[in-house]
């Protein structure tokens, strides 16, 4: 927070940050884990931290949030709490007069911060001109400093000890369904809040043909053989996001099968060599794993960029693709994750959280090099 503080004066004369991703890096106030309906509570838009030049922070919650969230991390804060029959209006208003924000003020918000506390804070300041708070705080995100890559880390050990259970389980008649539900239970069972994104399976054969997105109509299918399953999910630990991928074949794998496994390892290897901080691009990384998939023929089933920034959200700027020319730095955390994606026939992906390094990238990850093979 420290650090921030000293970066602002003269960008912004205020800067909100809601509930989520900035404010957890900065303070350690854990974000819950997402509902799909929104639970709102009176004067919800207020929900956050202000911040301004040379002022101390001040943290405002409603009600149902001061009593019933974990607010952990705000020690020694100022902290300011909406009763149900409060008028948040009169909150803030206080607090713009208290930090001393004027008329025509720069007021810098979180990229994911509601419209309504836009809406209402254009009311309250006049003039004001908005700005995004998360781009002041990209430079201090994009290089994860040694406890976060530590975090990271064992974020990485929770993933892939939930990922060694559930292959124990895994048998020829189970559903996809069965498949998600183990891998998130074994998920929290080894320690993650829940999963970092929805856990998701990319699975493909002659007899099972390829589904995104329609989950009611996939989960209930069977896997019998012969079908490539594709698992993409990953933990939460202290506010960082995991995220992996492997292949496990039903039934005894054809020779085309093996192929393409041996090819996308072949691909993510070419990845973490030629994540070398100072010396590529994003741009020039994925080319030099893409080439592997490519030179074998099976460019066009690489549908996807190579990876993406990761840490405290699960994709974060920048990105390992084509027309990306962000320079790699040391302490950047990326995904390397090239796939085969093949309707009707054999596929296989693999992921990993990778760190740059100025020898080449550093896997947080490095279980299951083999393809797993379920009879």
């Amino acid at each position: 927070m420290k650090k921030f503080l000293g970066m602002i004066d003269g960008k912004a004369d205020l800067i909100f940050f809601p509930m989520g991703t900035d404010l957890d890096y900065l303070t350690g106030i854990h974000r819950e884990i997402p509902t799909y309906g929104r639970n709102l509570h009176p004067g919800m838009w207020l929900e956050g931290m202000w911040v301004a030049p040379g002022r101390d922070p001040i943290l405002t919650l409603p009600r149902m949030t001061a009593e019933f969230g974990q607010i952990g991390g705000s020690d020694g804060m100022d902290v300011r709490v909406l009763g149900d029959w409060d008028d948040p209006r009169e909150m803030v208003g206080k607090i713009i007069k208290d930090l001393n924000v004027r008329d025509g003020a720069t007021v810098a918000v979180s990229d994911d911060a509601e419209a309504e506390t836009l809406i209402e804070l254009q009311s309250l300041i006049s003039g004001a001109r908005f700005a995004s708070g998360t781009s002041l705080l990209r430079p201090m995100r994009v290089i994860k400093d040694a406890d976060e890559i530590e975090k990271l880390r064992m974020a990485g050990v929770i993933t892939e000890k939930a990922f060694a259970a559930t292959v124990a389980q895994m048998k020829i008649g189970m559903t996809e369904l069965d498949a998600v539900s183990e891998i998130d239970y074994q998920m929290k069972k080894h320690g993650s809040l829940g999963p970092s994104f929805t856990t998701s399976l990319y699975n493909t054969g002659p007899n099972h043909p390829l589904k995104f997105g329609d989950k009611l109509a996939s989960w209930p299918r069977v896997l019998t053989p012969p079908v490539s399953v594709l698992f993409d999910f990953g933990a939460i630990l202290d506010g960082m996001c995991y995220d992996f991928g492997r292949t496990v074949c039903f039934g005894q794998p054809s020779e085309e099968q093996v192929l393409v496994h041996k090819l996308i390892m072949d691909s993510q290897r070419a990845g973490i060599a030629a994540l070398k901080s100072g010396a590529v691009t994003c741009e020039e990384v994925d080319k030099a794993a893409r080439d592997v998939i490519d030179d074998a023929g099976y460019g066009a089933a690489f549908r996807h960029r190579l990876g993406h920034g990761i840490g405290w959200d699960v994709h974060e700027p920048p990105f390992l693709t084509k027309d990306d020319k962000t320079m790699v730095e040391e302490g950047m955390i990326f995904t390397i994750e090239p796939s085969i994606f093949q309707d009707g026939s054999v596929s296989a992906r693999v992921e990993d959280c990778i760190v740059a390094r100025p020898d080449g990238g550093e896997a947080l990850t490095s279980g299951f090099q083999d393809l797993i093979i379920i009879e």
